[in-house]
């Protein structure tokens, strides 16, 4: 079966993959829009409540929303400490220099573009990303978790993810992306191939990829070929 679509994950693949401290983003974003007085605890009810977020997302595979994060944390999400989450992060969304030339390489070969993200920001935080580093117009479609019931591994989420791509057929899908469990475990588990971007921080998981991409982004398309050949 050739390739019809290559589905990628964005942080850590789309984005390259660096450590964050999140307590003192959080910080950050409280100190530019709540009294200096608050800070501290306004930012570390919001920490927790994302690291509930997730935790729920990794262990029950539901899906969460910023907005949830502030309700559970009991902070107002007022237009200033949004836009600070918006600003405060963008440096750390850059996307990958390899991707715009590969997806314009996939699209070339007929090969559908998708992005599946486990995620708590919105579809209009993404897209102005994408917009910004000139790939959303290379996309063929892209689900965020914080739109659908399910996180990743979820087969659900990775139906969804084929859905907005137009293909039916998983085994024409390869997902890629840099978590065993989340990408890789649940991409093959939905029937798709899997190619795994390694990084050192993210936590293991017995699977075997069906391709690993030691040198990023760019060691893609030549097991794209020899799938389709």
């Amino acid at each position: 079966m050739s390739v019809k679509a290559v589905i990628f994950d964005w942080g850590g693949t789309l984005t390259p993959w660096h450590d964050i401290d999140i307590a003192r983003m959080w910080r950050d974003v409280c100190a530019t829009g709540l009294d200096p007085d608050l800070v501290a605890d306004a930012a570390a009810r919001l920490h927790a409540a994302e690291d509930e977020l997730w935790r729920r997302g990794r262990d029950e595979h539901r899906s969460a929303t910023l907005d949830e994060v502030f309700a559970l944390a009991g902070v107002e999400p007022g237009e200033a400490l949004l836009t600070a989450v918006y600003e405060l992060w963008s440096p750390h969304t850059l996307i990958d220099p390899a991707a715009p030339g590969l997806l314009r390489e996939l699209r070339a070969r007929g090969v559908k573009v998708g992005v599946l993200s486990n995620t708590m920001w919105t579809r209009d935080w993404h897209e102005r990303i994408f917009a910004r580093d000139d790939v959303l117009g290379l996309l063929d479609g892209a689900v965020y978790s914080s739109e659908i019931p399910w996180t990743k591994p979820h087969a659900e989420a990775f139906r969804a993810a084929m859905a907005a791509v137009d293909v039916d057929d998983p085994s024409a899908c390869v997902f890629v992306g840099d978590r065993p469990f989340d990408d890789v475990h649940g991409a093959k588990s939905a029937g798709m191939r899997a190619a795994l971007m390694p990084n050192s921080t993210v936590p293991t998981w017995e699977t075997e990829p069906d391709a690993v991409l030691h040198g990023g982004l760019a060691d893609l398309l030549p097991h794209i070929d020899r799938w389709s050949a």
